[in-house]
C-alpha cells in the first residue's frame, strides 16, 4: 500500500533541518569566540616560557584578542547590514580559521600577538552576522528555541576553555604543546566554512545605504591600542618617555572618539545613549566590574601555576568552582531574579564578589603560597556566584532606560564596552601582580585581590544611578 505524503511535508522537514543546521554553526561560531578567549587564561605562562616573550607576552595574550573583538564589534555588525551577513560571516569565519593557524604555527612572540590580533578582529565580522541571520530567517517559536540554547552551550564552552586548555598542554599531543589549543580550530572552522556556505539563505545585496561610521572604529581602536600598549610597556619595562606618550596619544584619541560620537550623522553609539544616566551609569559600573572580573580570573590562574605550582590541568580544575558559580547564578539571574530585583541584584553581586574575594585574601594572607586547591574552592565558588550574577544582570538592567529604537545600539554598545574591559582588566591587573611580585607571589596575589575589593566598593554608589529594573517583556 502505498502512503501519500501531505503536499509541503518534505519541504518543510528540509526547511526545519535546515533552521537546526544554522542554529548549530551559529552556536559554534560563538563557542569558538567563547573558547579562544579564555584558553590563554590557563596556556598563557606555558606559551611565554616556550617562546621566551616574558611578562609583556603574559599581558598581551588576552588583550590583543579582546581589544580587536571590542573594538570592531559594532562595525561588523554595521557591515553585514550594509554588506550581507552570509558574505561577512563567511569573511569572519575565513578570517578566524587562517588567523588560528598563524597563531598554532607561531614562531616567536609579536606573530602569536598579531595572529590574536586577527582573531578578535575576524571574530568580530563573524559573531553579529549568526543573530541577525537567524532573526531574519527563524520563526518565532524556532528564535525561542534557540535563544534556549545559547546560555548552556556558551556556559560550558566558558568551562571546557580553560580545562581544555589544561588537558592538552598536560598531554602535549605529538609534542606540540600549546599549539594545538589553536590548531584544533582549523578543522573547527573549515567545517563551519564549508557548511555556512552550503546552507546559509543568499543575501549578496545587504542594505548598501547602511551607513558605516569608519572613522569612529579608528579612533576608538587607536584609543585604545594607545592605552593598553603604554599601560603594558610602562608596567613592563618602566614608565619612560615612550609608555607615557603611548597613554597620552590613547587619551587624546579616546576624546576624538567621544567628539565624533556627538557630532557625527550615523555615529557608532546613538548619542540620546549617552545623554542617558541609567545607561552611562551602567556602561560605567559594567566597565569597572568587566575589567576587574576578568583581571581578577587571569591573576587566579597565574597564582595556582607559579605561586602554588599547579599543573596547567590543575590549575584549570582548580578555576572550575569560579566558573560553575558564575554559569549558576547567570542563569539564576535570567530565570527570574533580574526582573524582580532589577538593580538590587547588582548590590547583592558586587557584595558578594566583595566576600569571596576578602575570603581568598585572609586564606592567601594566612597560608602564602602553601594554601590548597581543595581551600580555595569554596571562596573561588562564592567569587563566581558574585561575578555572574554582575554579568548577567548589568546588561540586562542597563536597557531599563532604554527607548525600543535605542535598544539595538545599546546592547551593541555593551557587548563592545564588556570586551574592551576584559582587554583593560587583563592588562591592568596582571601589570599589579606582575608588579608586586618582587616581593613574593601570596604579596602579589594580596595586593591585586586589595585592588579588585577597591574598585568593586568604589563602584557601589554608581548603582543607585542605574535603572531600577530591566525592561518588561513586550507583550505578544
Amino acid at each position: 500500500m502505498t502512503t501519500l505524503t501531505k503536499p509541503g511535508t518534505v519541504t518543510a522537514r528540509r526547511s526545519s533541518r535546515r533552521m537546526w543546521a544554522i542554529l548549530a554553526l551559529v552556536l559554534l561560531a560563538d563557542a569558538l569566540d567563547v573558547i579562544d578567549a579564555t584558553v590563554t587564561n590557563i596556556a598563557a605562562p606555558t606559551i611565554a616560557g616556550e617562546l621566551n616573550g616574558g611578562e609583556s607576552l603574559i599581558k598581551w595574550l588576552g588583550p590583543a584578542y579582546m581589544l580587536a573583538m571590542g573594538v570592531l564589534l559594532l562595525l561588523g555588525g554595521r557591515l553585514g547590514d550594509k554588506f550581507g551577513q552570509r558574505r561577512l560571516l563567511l569573511i569572519g569565519m575565513g578570517g578566524f580559521t587562517l588567523a588560528s593557524a598563524v597563531a598554532g604555527f607561531a614562531p616567536d612572540p609579536a606573530v602569536l600577538v598579531a595572529a590574536r590580533v586577527a582573531q578578535g578582529a575576524f571574530g568580530a565580522l563573524l559573531i553579529p552576522q549568526g543573530m541577525a541571520i537567524m532573526t531574519k530567517a527563524f520563526s518565532r517559536d524556532m528564535l525561542a528555541k534557540a535563544f534556549g540554547l545559547f546560555g548552556p552551550v556558551l556556559g560550558l564552552s566558558s568551562v571546557g576553555g580553560p580545562v581544555l586548555a589544561g588537558c592538552i598542554i598536560s598531554a602535549d599531543l605529538f609534542g606540540l604543546s600549546w599549539r594545538p589549543i589553536f590548531l584544533a580550530n582549523i578543522v573547527l572552522g573549515t567545517i563551519g566554512l564549508v557548511t555556512a556556505a552550503r546552507i546559509l539563505p543568499r543575501d549578496e545585496d545587504g542594505d548598501r545605504s547602511t551607513v558605516v561610521d569608519g572613522w569612529g572604529s579608528g579612533l576608538l581602536a587607536a584609543a585604545m591600542a594607545g592605552l593598553l600598549y603604554g599601560l603594558i610597556e610602562g608596567s613592563t619595562h618602566g614608565w619612560s618617555t615612550v609608555p607615557v606618550v603611548s597613554v597620552a596619544v590613547g587619551v587624546a584619541f579616546f576624546a576624538a572618539f567621544a567628539h565624533r560620537q556627538r557630532t557625527a550623522t550615523h555615529p557608532l553609539i546613538k548619542p540620546s545613549l549617552l545623554q542617558n544616566r541609567g545607561f552611562t551609569s551602567a556602561m560605567l559600573v559594567g566597565l569597572v566590574i568587566f575589567a576587574a572580573g576578568t583581571g581578577l580570573i587571569f591573576v587566579l590562574s597565574l597564582f595556582l601555576q607559579e605561586g602554588l605550582h599547579a599543573g596547567a590541568r590543575d590549575a584549570s580544575l582548580g578555576l572550575v568552582p569560579l566558573t560553575l558559580g558564575t554559569l549558576a547564578a547567570g542563569f539564576a539571574a535570567m530565570g527570574g531574579l533580574v526582573a524582580r530585583l532589577g538593580r538590587r541584584l547588582v548590590v547583592i553581586g558586587l557584595a558578594v564578589v566583595l566576600a569571596g574575594c576578602g575570603w581568598v585574601l585572609t586564606l592567601v594572607d594566612h597560608s602564602g603560597t602553601n594554601v590548597g586547591l581543595w581551600t580555595l574552592a569554596p571562596a573561588l565558588f562564592v567569587i563566581g556566584i558574585g561575578i555572574g550574577l554582575c554579568f548577567a544582570t548589568i546588561p540586562a538592567v542597563a536597557l531599563g532606560d532604554a527607548q525600543p529604537d535605542e535598544a539595538g545600539s545599546a546592547s551593541g554598545s555593551l557587548s563592545s564596552i564588556q570586551q574592551l574591559a576584559s582587554a583593560i582588566g587583563s592588562a591592568v591587573v596582571t601589570s599589579i601582580f606582575f608588579h608586586a611580585a618582587a616581593s613574593g607571589l601570596a604579596h602579589a596575589m594580596k595586593v591585586s585581590l586589595i585592588v579588585v575589593l577597591a574598585v568593586t566598593a568604589l563602584s557601589l554608589p554608581i548603582v543607585a544611578l542605574m535603572p531600577r529594573t530591566a525592561p518588561s517583556e513586550p507583550e505578544q
